[in-house]
């Protein structure tokens, strides 16, 4: 019986300290400010078929507010290369620590 007390009491810890981990990413996404901002070139090609939309990216920013490395979350083939280009240049004000960034980049003619 006690055994069994002993697994419940840890699997309650377990998703206590899942919640708390899952809250602080949550709240980690676009806290900085951008203080350097390299605006993305239209493609050629997406300007010619008339392509348009949003990408949707994730920068992680050292503490020193460059830009380390950034991934597509979403957005049309054509336009995401310039816009992981223009958003590598970006640089962020300063933090105690590594974040992790949500942007999105809208390309509109």
């Amino acid at each position: 019986m006690n055994s069994k007390r002993l697994l419940c009491a840890g699997s309650r810890l377990f998703l206590l300290f899942t919640l708390i981990a899952g809250y602080a990413l949550a709240q980690d996404g676009g806290s900085r400010k951008v203080v350097i901002k390299t605006a993305p070139s239209y493609p050629t090609l997406a300007q010619s078929m008339n392509i348009h939309g949003v990408v949707k990216l994730e920068a992680i920013v050292a503490p020193n507010g460059s830009v380390r490395t950034v991934e597509v979350k979403g957005g049309h083939p054509i336009l995401t290369q310039s816009a992981v280009t223009a958003v590598g240049h970006w640089k962020f004000e300063p933090s105690s620590r590594e974040t992790r960034e949500l942007i999105e980049i809208k390309f509109d003619r």
